[in-house]
């Protein structure tokens, strides 16, 4: 992704110099197993620092500042620019498609731990948008993780996440989000799962419509970010995280739906660049 000379948004809350970290005893889980259930943590949105301890020494919270090593001071750079590229779009594609007027959210940044009306934001949590203070919170570590344990590189497959996050803002905005959590608060856990797979791949076809706009209108895509994008989806379907973590998929458990169903949904997206073509909840086929 072209970025470096981007626009960078000003909505973004840094908060990386006065984070906190967690630190926990892991009971004798190896590595491998706690990198295994953060993997399920960060795209569930499931707290799953009680797995992470063991049940051992449960988890501690300790407060101070952070160093900004200049790897932060970049990836706040690349986020700043992602972030401006989701305001350019969405305010050029609010008016022509749903007749309303875009307002932005605001990205906070942080590193370890940070609170935010919906809870405490954690590595464990991974990024979530949080509809209560209409805010998306990001470790930027968790790029890392993403490249290097997850097996989704590339700055676009960042983006990615970046512009899905940003897509539950623009759900909000349109006042799905709170429609649809509102009926998952009377509905059977299977049930509740199921909408939330319909909103998760809603989202993800709107992040497609925002990758579209971005290369065709802005200029800021490179030759294999789409590629780097599908793949993202492809390593953060439920199945395919659950095949990683050692469990056996199981398709009832799943909140943001399969490998192949974020890729076809986000790919949709990018091919009808039609917000109205992202309607998962009337949708005939998942």
């Amino acid at each position: 992704m072209k970025w470096r000379n981007a626009r960078k948004s000003s909505n973004i809350e840094d908060r990386r110099s006065r984070s906190g970290r967690s630190t926990a005893r892991s009971g004798g889980m190896g590595i491998l197993g706690i990198v295994a259930v953060l993997a399920i943590g960060y795209f569930t949105g499931i707290d799953v620092s009680s797995f992470v301890s063991g049940g051992g020494g449960g988890t501690r919270i300790e407060q101070g500042t952070t160093t900004i090593s200049a790897q932060d001071k970049e990836a706040g750079e690349f986020v700043s620019a992602a972030l401006g590229y989701t305001e350019q779009v969405w305010s050029d594609v609010f008016p022509n498609q749903v007749n309303k007027k875009y307002r932005p959210t605001t990205l906070v940044l942080f590193k370890g731990v940070t609170q935010s009306p919906c809870g405490n934001a954690s590595g464990a949590t991974g990024p979530f948008y949080c509809p209560a203070d209409r805010k998306v919170y990001l470790d930027t570590d968790f790029f890392v993780t993403l490249d290097r344990k997850m097996g989704a590189k590339g700055d676009f497959a960042a983006a990615y996440v970046v512009g899905h996050e940003v897509a539950h803002h623009v759900q909000n905005e349109l006042g799905i989000l709170s429609q649809a959590n509102r009926a998952r608060q009377s509905m059977s856990t299977g049930d509740s799962n199921r909408v939330s797979v319909m909103i998760e791949l809603q989202a993800d076809c709107l992040a497609g419509i925002w990758a579209r706009y971005s290369g065709e209108r802005l200029g800021a895509l490179d030759s294999g970010d789409i590629e780097e994008a599908m793949n993202a989806a492809k390593q953060i379907g439920d199945d395919t995280l659950q095949r990683n973590a050692g469990r056996r998929p199981s398709p009832h458990t799943y909140t943001h739906g399969t490998s192949e169903q974020r890729q076809r949904w986000f790919a949709r997206g990018y091919q009808s660049a039609k917000m109205n073509q992202c309607d998962t909840f009337n949708a005939k086929q998942l």
